[in-house]
């Protein structure tokens, strides 16, 4: 399980197109966002360098990951 703070996220697009960015590299990946602290939790034994780039290129900044 990863841990992802994500600056940007304010709405239920954001948390979407974060979810979406996620699914793109593992589409069984489960997606939790709390909108208030920013942070994604993603239960995934796909790479935590390629989830965090893949919502990166979505257009929001991960400023911690692990």
């Amino acid at each position: 399980m990863y841990q992802l703070q994500v600056e940007n996220m304010s709405c239920g697009h954001c948390v979407g197109s974060v979810t979406k960015a996620v699914h793109g590299i593992d589409p069984g990946a489960q997606v939790q966002i709390d909108l208030a602290s920013k942070r994604v939790t993603v239960e995934s034994p796909a790479e935590l360098d390629a989830i965090s780039a893949a919502i990166v290129e979505a257009g929001y900044p991960v400023t911690s990951a692990q």
